[in-house]
């Protein structure tokens, strides 16, 4: 590229982020079936970004980096990154600051299309039987086939997600009523997804109609309110009960002058809309338990005490366990906020969450320390995390890891003190316990005191 130190030069600063959660087999898509179309060193460059976004964790580097890492040149790196933004993989904001400082690049990865999007897909399937030729690939399209069946000889009776879940009345929260007024599993419970892709809302619960007639096309293009924007305005609209009109106010107040709707701003923008209209509290996301899809002690009969732990993680919510964890006093509005960010950012599923607050708790002297949650929490997204197995099991694995992140910022200001303890239950948990909070601070005595709480909880229910 001629002309690439007019948009980017090598002091420029990045970060990187990802909209969706990568995979395993999105490594096999890129690489059969984008790299083709794409080349080498855009793949490249893709696979280093994807390595940088859990190395770097949301730090900031200067493109000098990106160059060694590589070994080319930044007219390269350029080229390449446009390839990638072209085809779909990447979006680029910048984030210009005075004349005469670096700018600062964001680059958010996103997930190439399935195998059988791809395949159906009429501009990219011709370019690749283009690029390959027959043979190579009818051979890519066999591979990547699934078995098919005849769906004529069935009957779809999928719920929706709003056949499924229902809401927090406005009045229910702010009586403050318990877990039983959150949003709860009705008597299709069984049919519950599986799928990746998390749910999908029904257009009929946001009336679009209504939406669109009172927006200008000036203000407001069609084109604004992509795919991904409306299924944001639907679930917003679910959660927090915004009719068409005022929403129309709220995508108002987010647009920016290109037309852009920013779903984090929108986001935001409904948050404080329901707390205008109802006092202050929020619905409460917390208030879910584990799907059933994700339960690994469903119809199980606990033989040990993980596993008591494993059963009451999957069949309690967030609020309720740490309400429990309090003695039975309300969480704070902090707290309970916390965790419903963790739950909606990171996507996560309630049952890990309990996994993480109860972690945490052991870890930080009973405290939610909110940059160490939101840490992990990105962690465990980053992982594909979905069962409380898996997260007890991960707690373990990456131990020394999260106790350094919880020492850092004690870093500079006083030496650590090892705390040798001898016993050590439940079993996921049998590792150095170190706190960095409180030296004083008996890890072994909190356990038992949650466990005692639990318990108590248990018997009650």
């Amino acid at each position: 590229m001629q002309h690439h130190w007019k948009e980017l030069i090598a002091v420029d600063r990045y970060t990187v982020q990802s909209r969706g959660v990568l995979q395993e087999v999105d490594r096999k898509v890129l690489t059969l079936l984008y790299q083709p179309l794409i080349g080498c060193r855009a793949l490249a460059l893709y696979m280093t970004l994807w390595g940088e976004l859990e190395l770097l964790d949301g730090q900031e580097a200067t493109h000098h980096r990106l160059m060694a890492l590589m070994q080319c040149g930044l007219p390269d790196i350029y080229s390449e990154r446009l390839k990638l933004e072209g085809i779909g993989l990447l979006d680029t904001y910048v984030h210009a600051k005075e004349a005469d400082e670096p700018k600062l690049f964001l680059y958010e990865l996103r997930p190439p299309l399935a195998p059988d999007q791809f395949f159906r897909d009429e501009m990219l399937s011709v370019f690749l039987h283009r690029q390959v030729g027959r043979h190579l690939f009818i051979q890519l399209s066999n591979f990547f086939a699934r078995p098919s069946i005849d769906e004529t000889k069935f009957t779809q009776v999928t719920r929706s997600f709003s056949d499924v879940f229902s809401a927090v009345p406005a009045e229910q929260i702010v009586a403050g009523l318990s877990e039983e007024a959150g949003p709860e599993l009705l008597e299709g419970k069984d049919h519950i997804r599986r799928d990746e892709e998390s749910y999908v809302l029904d257009d009929d619960v946001f009336d679009f109609e209504l939406f669109f007639a009172g927006l200008s096309k000036q203000l407001v293009p069609r084109r604004a309110v992509t795919a991904k924007v409306k299924e944001a305005i639907k679930k917003l609209a679910f959660l927090y009960g915004i009719p068409p009109l005022e929403m129309q106010k709220l995508v108002l107040g987010v647009i920016d002058p290109a037309y852009h709707i920013d779903i984090d701003a929108l986001r935001r923008a409904a948050r404080e809309w329901y707390e205008l209209e109802h006092g202050g509290v929020e619905p409460r996301l917390v208030e879910r338990v584990q799907p059933l899809a994700y339960r690994t002690m469903e119809n199980i009969e606990p033989r040990t005490k993980e596993e008591q732990l494993m059963k009451q993680l999957e069949t309690i919510s967030p609020r309720q366990l740490l309400k429990e964890i309090s003695g039975g006093a309300e969480p704070s509005l902090a707290d309970l906020q916390l965790i419903e960010d963790v739950m909606f950012k990171q996507q996560l599923l309630p049952g890990v969450v309990n996994v993480l607050i109860y972690y945490v708790m052991l870890r930080t002297n009973m405290k939610l320390s909110k940059k160490y949650v939101e840490k992990i929490a990105s962690h465990w997204a980053r992982k594909k995390v979905k069962t409380v197995k898996e997260a007890m099991e991960l707690a373990k694995e990456e131990a020394k890891t999260y106790q350094n992140w919880a020492n850092e910022k004690e870093k500079g200001t006083r030496t650590v003190r090892k705390v040798v303890r001898t016993e050590i239950v439940p079993d996921w948990l049998n590792m150095d316990y170190s706190q960095p909070d409180d030296d004083d601070f008996d890890v072994e005595q909190a356990r038992k005191e949650l466990e005692e709480r639990l318990k108590k909880y248990r018997d009650e229910s």
